[in-house]
């Protein structure tokens, strides 16, 4: 492994590191969303404490930084096991920040941007796995952990070479929604109402 791509990987994890979600609420309300709502540092939470605005820019920032270090990677001709690391390297960001004390979200828009680059296809079948599992529950958590089961099963359809990077990183953040598994099964996982967020 060069320096350059040894380079590359730890560039992505930095940008991951960078939480969007805090930055975004304090600029919106003032407020460190770690201390807000659910506590996630991710746009479903921002969306209760701050308003779809700051939810959507949040999203954005989010995808963006998984889609950016991949898609580099991509145009350099890394090979699969290359960009695997780089998507896994900047989702850990995410989740385990180095500039907000390893205290991070959830990363499931930062894994589909990361996604994305990869093959269309299987972009494409993610993202309409939660819209619909979504649309249906209203509960994002319930969306996010049906996706990353159904995940790996995508990336063996269209694109086998990373079939195992993307189950690893589907494990990872099935873990990191431990505390919404727990609610889900008492029942107590909140609902997002279209009426209940704030302009």
């Amino acid at each position: 492994m060069t320096t350059w791509v040894v380079l590359h990987i730890v560039g992505a994890y930095l940008l991951g590191s960078i939480s969007s979600a805090v930055l975004v609420t304090r600029l919106f309300v003032d407020k460190d969303i770690r201390k807000q709502g659910s506590g996630n540092p991710g746009a479903t939470n921002v969306l209760r404490v701050a308003g779809k605005k700051a939810a959507t820019a949040v999203l954005v920032f989010d995808v963006l930084k998984g889609t950016v270090p991949v898609y580099i990677g991509f145009l350099f001709g890394y090979e699969p096991m290359v960009l695997s690391i780089i998507a896994i390297s900047t989702c850990l960001g995410h989740m385990y920040p180095i500039f907000f004390s390893f205290k991070g979200g959830k990363a499931v828009a930062t894994a589909l941007g990361a996604i994305m680059p990869l093959n269309s296809w299987l972009a494409l079948c993610v993202l309409s796995t939660w819209i619909i599992v979504f649309a249906i529950t209203r509960i994002s958590s319930i969306a996010a952990i049906a996706t990353l089961i159904l995940a790996p099963v995508y990336a063996y359809l269209f694109k086998p070479q990373y079939t195992l990077a993307v189950a690893i990183l589907c494990c990872l953040i099935i873990i990191k929604h431990k505390n919404n598994i727990a609610r889900i099964l008492s029942k107590s996982e909140e609902k997002i109402r279209k009426h209940s967020s704030k302009k």
